[in-house]
């Protein structure tokens, strides 16, 4: 499983960025964009009577700067050629169509920077509140064991393993009980708990798709004066999500439950019967090929699956998910860990789509 900070050091940074987090919830017609010589785009938005709000200048990041092109409709290959060499074109474009555009937007801004443009639907189930409800929950598992916690730019991740519940996949080969909770305050995934598969002979994490909870990000609209701008800091924030944490607290207890684990633990086990008799190397390609993989993840994969020396659907699983640990980005790592979660839930003739089995 790929490694992230530690526990104390992800409650130190929810807590820093509290005070340097603001959101904005405003008609498109007050936002006006302004991009340098250079290429860096700045988000200007207007001040405002009814709110008070005196106007700010704000830098974007690569991802807000896809949603805002995403809103506007601009493809993105496009925008961003504009904005490295025809900065004045890209303002003129983006303004147009921000002054033609009637939708409110919910501005999520960090550190001075625009890190998200979305709707004003979008429901906020923020990192420091999910964390402060969560976090005690699982840490009520027996003997819990936080394996991997991460904060990226665009989720946060709790990764948790209790070793009291167990399974023998193969002699020797013992997986742990765990569940993983995901959120996303930039609208890049709902929030979501699902059980996770700890595998102790090489630490590996398998996601299971089965048995999750999620809560989408889509709510009511957060401000009704079309021509009013609303300012919304963390500490004046409403706290309206109990309903929700008392079935995540439902769905933790369940994911590490014998039923459920033993449930999933027994998918895994059936892989081992699926032998994988044509070439390795195709099988890693057409799986490559189904599921995105880059050169460099293909050549991971096909790596670990040698290595492992077990040419079985079970190999070929436990290579993915072990190839997660070699991966940079904590995001792709994770993506890793829940393909295996996926590979488990295909059928036989789904396989054999995938590669020679018997």
């Amino acid at each position: 499983m790929k490694k992230g900070r530690s526990l104390i050091d992800l409650a130190m940074e929810l807590k820093c960025q509290l005070s340097t987090k603001r959101d904005l919830v405003l008609p498109s017609s007050l936002l006006q964009c302004r991009t340098d010589p250079g290429g860096n785009l700045k988000l200007i938005v207007e001040s405002n009577s009814h709110s008070g709000f005196s106007g700010a200048e704000y830098g974007v990041t690569n991802l807000a700067r896809r949603q805002l092109a995403d809103k506007l409709k601009i493809p993105f290959a496009y925008f961003e050629r504009m904005r490295e060499s025809q900065s004045d074109l890209l303002d003129h474009n983006v303004n147009t169509w921000l002054q033609a555009d009637g939708d409110r937007r919910l501005i999520r801004t960090l550190d001075g920077e625009v890190r998200a443009v979305l709707s004003d639907r979008y429901r906020r189930l923020d990192n420091f509140d999910l964390a402060d409800d969560v976090i005690p929950i699982l840490l009520r598992l027996e003997d819990a064991v936080f394996e991997s916690v991460e904060l990226t730019e665009t989720k946060m991740y709790l990764k948790v393993i209790t070793p009291r519940v167990t399974f023998e996949v193969a002699p020797g080969d013992i997986v742990q009980a765990g569940v993983v909770v995901t959120n996303s305050e930039v609208g890049c995934g709902t929030l979501s708990v699902q059980p996770l598969l700890y595998r102790l002979v090489c630490k590996n994490g398998l996601i299971a798709s089965d048995h999750a909870l999620r809560k989408t990000h889509v709510g009511r609209s957060l401000a009704s004066e079309e021509d009013s701008l609303t300012v919304f800091r963390d500490d004046t924030l409403a706290a309206d999500d109990r309903a929700f944490f008392l079935k995540v607290r439902d769905v933790v207890e369940a994911a590490v439950s014998e039923a459920t684990f033993r449930q999933v633990a027994m998918k895994l086990q059936k892989t081992r019967e699926l032998r994988l008799t044509g070439d390795p190397v195709k099988a890693v390609e057409v799986l490559a090929n189904r599921y995105s993989f880059n050169d460099t993840e293909r050549a991971g994969v096909l790596q670990h699956l040698i290595v492992g020396g077990d040419l079985s659907a079970y190999g070929l699983v436990n290579a993915v998910t072990h190839y997660s640990q070699d991966v940079e980005d904590y995001d792709r790592a994770t993506e890793f860990e829940a393909l295996g979660g996926k590979l488990i839930e295909l059928d036989p003739a789904e396989w054999k789509g995938m590669a020679q089995v018997g």
